[in-house]
């Protein structure tokens, strides 16, 4: 199976470069399954439902969330009738939604989809992400044929641990939250393939992904003048292609994908 994973898209930069390129990579490409962090898609912040929209019909099959996963208010109804939406396993048992769950490629193969949120360095206590992950895995990962975890934290050792932690049980462990991508791809030991993060889909000319003014004059002067806003320039898609094998669902190649703005290019 050839997956692609796409890390936070990040505001209208981010948006528009998925809408824009997406659909040809999958056929360039060959992509049986495509899986989108959406987190940020909508002014940094959230994702709408109508922004969930774009990425969907673009050709993401799972839209994964975060800890910002309900910042945008109508994703607190929109999730529950979209079930290719997922927030994190280990948010609030009273969240709507579900945080992991097996889909069908387009030639009926099973994918397991799975995310969870770290707890290191993160602002809001989550359930242990290894005991929520074990569970997961023990209940639903027999079940398909490959599976993808997106492990959404702050330390790479936190990721690092979870990739060991899965190796030989799933796919694909891929960090993001921290909107720069990582060189560490590479397929661990038990044959799962592993990258400690996967970058942001958005304008890397900027703070993470937000318009470089105000986020320079907090760290110069310590003080805040106005809100912060995404960068609008052009957006490099930044992520990681997998390839599968059926029978046994471990990793046989992991590529890291740049495409497009001013990243060095990279992809399969």
């Amino acid at each position: 199976m050839k997956l692609l994973f796409l890390g936070d898209v990040m505001g209208r930069a981010g948006r528009a470069a998925i809408t824009e390129r997406l659909p040809a990579l999958r056929e360039r490409w060959g992509l049986d399954f495509v899986v989108v962090n959406g987190e940020n898609a909508s002014n940094g912040a959230g994702l709408t439902g109508e922004h969930a929209r774009l990425l969907l019909a673009a050709g993401a099959d799972v839209v994964t969330l975060g800890d910002h996963a309900f910042d945008q208010k109508d994703m607190l109804s929109f999730i529950e009738g979209e079930t290719r939406i997922l927030r994190p396993i280990n948010f609030a048992r009273q969240a709507p939604g579900r945080g992991a769950a097996l889909y069908s490629d387009r030639r009926g193969r099973k994918v397991l989809v799975a995310q969870v949120l770290g707890q290191v360095f993160m602002k809001r206590p989550f359930d242990d992400p290894f005991s929520a992950m074990d569970d997961t895995l023990r209940r639903l990962a027999g079940q398909a044929q490959a599976v993808l975890v997106d492990m959404h934290c702050e330390a790479t050792s936190e990721k690092m641990a979870m990739g060991h932690f899965c190796d030989g049980k799933v796919s694909l462990v891929v960090g993001t939250h921290t909107h720069v991508p990582t060189g560490d791809a590479q397929i661990l030991p038990g044959g799962t393939a592993y990258l400690t993060d996967a970058g942001m889909c958005g304008d890397y000319d900027s703070v993470i992904g937000m318009d470089k003014v105000e986020p320079m004059r907090r760290f110069v002067t310590g003080m805040a003048k106005a809100r912060f806003q995404p960068a609008l320039g052009e957006a490099t898609l930044s992520g990681v292609y997998v390839e599968t094998d059926d029978r046994t669902g471990k990793a046989t190649r992991i590529v890291m994908v740049r495409h497009g703005g001013r990243l060095q290019q990279a992809g399969p």
